[in-house]
């Protein structure tokens, strides 16, 4: 089942969800991406930042949802 994604908030809960149901902690998460683990933790709650946020702007402006498929759900298909 496909996940609205309409926000940051929604986008890094759903980042968290995801990153917690592969049993992956922020810092293996960090170590894996090079992401320092306060912006992963930042991402996670939400947090804006110029690059997303204006993305996820422009999206909601153009009408455009973005649709995230978890591996859980690919799995099924």
């Amino acid at each position: 089942m496909p996940v609205l994604i309409t926000d940051t908030a929604s986008l890094g809960a759903e980042l968290r969800r995801t990153r917690k149901a592969l049993n992956i902690t922020q810092e293996e998460l960090s170590l894996q991406t090079g992401i320092s683990r306060p912006t992963i933790r930042s991402i996670e709650r939400g947090k804006e930042t110029a690059h997303v946020g204006l993305v996820l702007q422009l999206c909601q402006d153009l009408g455009i949802a973005i649709e995230l498929e978890t591996p859980e759900q690919a799995n099924r298909a």
